[in-house]
C-alpha cells in the first residue's frame, strides 16, 4: 500500500498556470495523478514542466470571471471522469475599506468563492451520481482567520472558502467525499508582488515568520497531496496551515 500515490487518478486544478497552482499541479502530476491544468491564462510552461518531469497533464480554458460557464465545463469533465478538484484559483484587490470599489467586491467574491462552491457542486453532482467519492481541496489563506489590511473583498472571500469547506464536509464526508483546505501563509506569487516591493512591509513579515522566509508555491504541493490521498481518507473539514508558522506566533 502507498498512501500518497495517485497513479490513475484524474485531478483538475485550477489557476494552474503560476503560483500557488502550478506548484500544486506539478506535486499532483508527481505523485501520479493526470493533471488537467485549467484557468483562463495559457497552460503551457505548466504543462510542459509536467510532461518534461515525466508526468501527466492538459490544459483546458476556464474563465472562473463567468463561474457558472466554468462550473458547466467542470461539470462534462467530471462526467468523464475526476477524482480531484483543487479550487486554487483566486485574485485580490487593494483599497482602504472607505475607498473600496463595489466592482472589485465582486469580482473578488465572484472568482474566490463564488466559483469554487460552483464548480465543488459540480463535481460533487458527478461523484453522488456515479458513487465514485473524490477529493476537494480547497486553497484559503491564512487570512481566513486574520483581517489583513486593504483587501476586504479577499479577506471575505477566504473566510467564506473555510465554511464551504467545513459545510461539504458535513454534508458529504459519510459519501466518500473528503473536502477538506490549505491555508497558505506569505508566498511568492504575482498576488504578493505589491508586498514583496515594498521593503518596509517585505521585512517586516520576514521578521515575524517562525520560519524566517517567505514561502514558495513548491511548499504548499505536499500538502495538497496529502489531502488528494489516501493518506488523508479521515480527514474532513480540516483546514491545514502552510504558513512557516505565522499562525503559531
Amino acid at each position: 500500500m502507498k498512501p500518497f500515490d495517485l497513479s490513475g487518478r484524474r485531478a483538475l486544478v485550477t489557476g494552474a498556470n503560476t503560483g500557488i497552482g502550478q506548484g500544486i499541479a506539478e506535486a499532483l502530476a508527481w505523485a501520479g495523478a493526470h493533471v488537467v491544468c485549467a484557468g483562463r491564462s495559457a497552460m503551457d510552461e505548466t504543462v510542459e514542466r509536467i510532461h518534461s518531469a515525466g508526468g501527466s497533464a492538459e490544459p483546458l480554458a476556464l474563465d472562473l470571471a463567468d463561474p457558472k460557464a466554468a462550473a458547466r465545463t467542470v461539470e462534462e469533465v467530471a462526467g468523464q471522469g475526476l477524482d480531484i478538484l483543487v479550487n486554487n484559483a483566486g485574485i485580490i484587490r487593494r483599497a482602504d475599506a472607505v475607498d473600496f470599489a463595489e466592482a472589485d467586491w465582486d469580482e473578488v467574491i465572484d472568482v474566490n468563492l463564488k466559483s469554487a462552491f460552483l464548480l465543488s457542486q459540480a463535481f460533487g453532482r458527478a461523484a453522488l451520481a456515479h458513487g465514485t467519492g473524490g477529493r476537494i481541496v480547497n486553497v484559503a489563506s491564512v487570512l481566513s482567520f486574520q483581517g489583513g489590511i486593504r483587501v476586504a473583498s479577499y479577506t471575505a472571500s477566504k473566510h467564506g472558502i473555510v465554511g464551504l469547506t467545513r459545510l461539504l464536509a458535513c454534508e458529504w464526508a459519510a459519501k466518500g467525499i473528503n473536502v477538506n483546505a490549505i491555508a497558505p501563509g506569505y508566498i511568492a506569487t504575482s498576488n504578493t508582488k505589491a508586498l514583496r516591493e515594498d521593503k518596509e512591509r517585505y521585512e517586516a513579515i520576514v521578521e515575524r515568520i517562525p520560519a524566517g522566509r517567505w514561502g514558495e508555491p513548491s511548499d504548499i504541493g505536499g500538502a495538497a497531496v496529502f489531502l488528494a490521498s489516501d493518506a488523508a481518507a479521515y480527514v474532513h473539514g480540516a483546514v491545514l496551515p502552510v504558513d512557516g508558522g505565522w499562525l503559531a506566533r
